[in-house]
Order: C-alpha cells, then structure tokens, then sequence
C-alpha cells in the first residue's frame, strides 16, 4: 500500500495493528506519553506498535512532505518506506519509483484537495499492476480533475453516497457556513454532517472496469469498520 499525505502513519497504524482511532487517542493524550521526551516516546511507540501488530501486516510506504512525520512513521515501525517529496512540484526520485512498483492499492484519506495528477500519474506508470485508488474526498470540493487523469492508466472512478466520513471539527462559523454553502452548491445534502459542525469526506474508489464488475462499490462499503475489505483487493481481481 503506498499512503499518500500519510503524515504520521495513522492509517498504518490502523490497518496493520489491532488497535481503534480511540485506542490511539488514549494512548496518545495520556499522561505518560505527555511526560516522555520525543526520543522515550519513540521507543515506548515502537514497543506499543509492535506489541499489537497483526500476524497479516501489508506492506506500506508513506509520501508526505512533512519530514518530522515520515521520520517519526518509520522510527516506530509504522511504514517500511518513507519519502518526503512534493510530486506537485517535482518529479519522483528513482528510490521512490522503486519502492511503489508492487504497489496494489494507493490511499489518500486526508490532502486530496491539495493534489493533482501529476502526483498519481508517475507513480502509476511505475507499478507493476494495475492499482486500486482509494480517496476520502472533502464534499466542499470536486475530485473530478483527477478522476480524468486517471482514465487513461484504464482506471473507472466511483463515488460512494454512504456512508461518508467526518474529517474534522470546523475553526469557525465562516467555515462552516462556507461548507455548508459548498456542499448544497454540490448537490449533496449537508444536513446531519457539515450542520452538526464537521467537514465530512466520501470515498472516491478508482480501479479496472473488471474489478469494479467483479466486486460493486456497495458491498466493500456496507461495512465502513472493516478497511481491509478494500486493502485485501487483490483476491478480487479476474
């Protein structure tokens, strides 16, 4: 799995360890982790991750261009590979090429709004297979420019209605009125979500026109808590 904007391996963490986003946020604001110095909170992370891991870990190399994250992600063991590069700005290094030609699903579950296709296109042109694209999508914006740059690697883009996912809490009475304003602009309906006072996301799902036959986006998402329904695509393939 290659995460896109993975930051500090959150969704690494996730995936590959029996752990819940509240296990994390317990064990993160609590009080001896705000006592630790960031190298003892390495090592206490690095004990906690791998005292969790699953028997059936994935492979996953992170890009972010925020260096302290991709540091911290790969000290504690949460991704194998990490790179700091900006694919907006400048082509990918060889190194960085290599690492994501086995790559079968891409991930981009915060900062789509900030990419193009000039992130995903080099990176498709590397893999070995064709790839899964998995993006949660702010519903304030469109992801249409890079659904049309994916077409040409043979990739169909499904969006799934629901369930959609909460992001984060709104700063201010602006950006929620700019939210909610955005969202019906859209055609969706911001009641119960950007109303209660959050940005919400909805997958994105791109993959072969086999694939999406083969398994509908309805079922992978009837069950929103079970993330290995997608990340386990490849016993899906024709």
């Amino acid at each position: 799995m290659l995460d896109i904007c993975c930051s500090y391996g959150i969704n690494a963490a996730l995936l590959n360890h029996n752990l819940t986003l509240e296990d994390l946020y317990a064990h993160y604001t609590s009080p001896k982790a705000a006592a630790l110095t960031t190298a003892e909170l390495i090592e206490w992370n690095r004990a906690y991750y791998a005292s969790h891991r699953r028997p059936d870990a994935h492979r996953v190399i992170g890009l972010d261009i925020a260096a302290n994250a991709i540091s911290y992600a790969l000290a504690v063991g949460l991704l194998d590979e990490g790179f700091t590069e900006n694919l907006e700005a400048a082509p990918p290094t060889p190194a960085l090429l290599r690492a994501a030609q086995p790559t079968l699903l891409v991930t981009v579950t915060g900062g789509a709004s900030f990419l193009s296709p000039r992130t995903f296109q080099p990176l498709l042109a590397a893999t070995h297979e064709p790839v899964w694209i998995a993006a949660l999508v702010l519903r304030t914006g469109s992801y249409r420019h890079i659904e049309d740059g994916l077409a040409p690697y043979g990739l169909i883009t499904e969006k799934a209605a629901v369930p959609t996912y909460p992001q984060r809490r709104f700063t201010s009475v602006h950006e929620q009125r700019y939210a909610i304003t955005a969202v019906t602009a859209a055609g969706e309906d911001p009641r119960g979500k950007e109303t209660d006072g959050y940005f919400h996301t909805a997958l994105h799902l791109s993959r072969p026109a086999k694939d999406a036959a083969a398994l509908p986006l309805t079922t992978l998402t009837k069950d929103d808590r079970r993330p290995e329904s997608i990340v386990e695509r490849d016993s899906f393939r024709g």
